[in-house]
């Protein structure tokens, strides 16, 4: 059996992990931060989130860039890098700007920070040799987004299902209107309400909002390139045992 390099054996170990006692902590500051947050802007998020998940559906205009191939890992993780660091920049100024807006104007990051996000995740594909356009490259996308934003129960269970991705097309939907679309929204919602939410609170919102996004982006960045690596150099590996739902 082919053993996976010591960093990304690393990295499937962290994000598999259960959450200890101090996700209960943040559970319970994220559930009041909610509570001070006025309810037309929670209606505006939601909305939001559900548009920009239909939108993917046909989200021919996420698609960035031709496959490329031939490169080596190193450039791969080069040309990799460097779209985080674009995409990290980018998504920090628009968060400090909308951050300092107050509640409404705080509220429209979300569907921008949204499409950064998707456009890395296209970016990345390619670089990796992967032609965003194909259905099941899409679906492998929304996994890695599912990795990056979701609890520890969840992550667990859309890693078994990417294990020997190439050789178990056949069990995967015939269409992206069968994929878990719930699922996806409630985990990306749960996973960044903490840090989000408080983006919305007057006078601290611009520099949260800044840090934040940074941080967010590079999250999913790292996430991104770690996947395909796994993809490509783990096609082997054990599938761990998902946990019991939460």
């Amino acid at each position: 059996m082919q053993h996976p390099p010591p960093d990304l054996a690393a990295w499937r170990a962290a994000i598999t992990k259960p959450a200890g006692p101090l996700g209960g902590l943040a559970r319970k500051a994220q559930v009041r931060i909610n509570q001070i947050i006025p309810e037309k802007v929670h209606a505006t998020i939601t909305t939001a989130m559900e548009g920009l998940t239909r939108g993917i559906l046909t989200g021919a205009d996420f698609a960035t860039g031709s496959p490329q191939h031939g490169l080596s890992l190193d450039e791969k993780r080069a040309k990799a890098a460097a779209a985080i660091d674009g995409w990290k920049k980018t998504a920090s100024v628009e968060g400090g700007i909308t951050g300092a807006g107050g509640f409404l104007a705080a509220a429209a990051d979300f569907p921008l920070l949204m499409s950064f996000k998707i456009k890395l995740l296209f970016e990345i594909a390619a670089i990796f040799g992967h032609d965003g356009t194909d259905l099941d490259e899409r679906l492998y996308i929304l996994h890695i987004f599912e990795l990056a934003f979701s609890d520890a129960g969840h992550r667990a269970r859309v890693l078994a299902s990417m294990d020997d991705w190439n050789a178990r097309r056949s069990e995967r939907p015939a269409s992206l209107e069968a994929f878990d679309w719930r699922a996806f929204q409630q985990q990306y919602r749960d996973h960044i309400d903490l840090a989000k939410l408080a983006q919305l609170l007057p006078v601290v919102g611009a520099p949260v909002g800044a840090i934040v996004n940074w941080r967010l982006v590079e999250h999913l960045g790292v996430t991104a390139v770690m996947a395909y690596r796994m993809r490509e150099e783990g096609l082997a590996l054990p599938r761990p045992t998902p946990l019991a739902p939460s």
